[in-house]
């Protein structure tokens, strides 16, 4: 019997990439294509190539295009309260607050139309995904805990509900409110209401 000497071939297997920051990279590049094409057309193909990673690493790392659509959402929220945090940190004087509150709406607090774009796409998610509620509900607390530091409950309420209506109106209207008129708009949010007179 002829022993086969011959050398043996062996078919190497791929390396592995050391990639520790793969589900990072996945959940920036999720909010980048939410951002750009909606979650309605956000796909787990569509992630994958603007992250760069292998298709097989989305399953690999989220339970479900769902999973990684609330992870990317509470992402971009924390990351949005934080900066809503920060800005009004210099806040002292109702004077002071009107000024934060238009440099919100104009963009001049860190978030810029892609961020907004982000969070509408979150609420509206949100009306039909009740698991999404938590993140907005989280976010609209802290966002008025913020404001409660300088106005009453009630006031932060409508001043929140204020900021987002303002900024939804800048970035659709083709004639956007000048900054002038927001800081009017706003300080008139602001402005003690006097007493209505009643008749004897």
């Amino acid at each position: 019997m002829d022993d086969d000497t011959g050398p043996v071939t062996t078919v190497p297997r791929p390396v592995r990439r050391y990639d520790p920051q793969r589900a990072e990279r996945i959940l920036e590049a999720t909010l980048d294509v939410i951002a750009e094409h909606g979650v309605a057309n956000t796909t787990h193909r569509l992630v994958a190539a603007a992250a760069d990673v292998p298709l097989g690493s989305m399953t690999y790392h989220f339970r479900s295009l769902a999973d990684l659509r609330a992870q990317a959402f509470r992402r971009h929220a924390e990351r949005m309260a934080a900066t809503y945090e920060a800005h009004f940190r210099g806040v002292r004087s109702a004077g002071d607050l009107v000024e934060a509150v238009t440099d919100l709406v104009h963009g001049d607090a860190g978030a810029d139309d892609r961020d907004w774009a982000i969070a509408y796409e979150l609420y509206l998610a949100a009306l039909r995904d009740p698991a999404l509620r938590e993140v907005t509900e989280s976010w609209m607390r802290r966002s008025r805990s913020v404001l409660e530091r300088f106005v009453d409950p009630t006031t932060s309420r409508a001043l929140d509900a204020l900021v987002e209506g303002l900024v939804m109106h800048k970035i659709l209207s083709t004639r956007p409110v000048s900054r002038a008129q927001t800081r009017e708009i706003v300080a008139r949010a602001l402005r003690p209401t006097a007493p209505r007179e009643t008749s004897a």
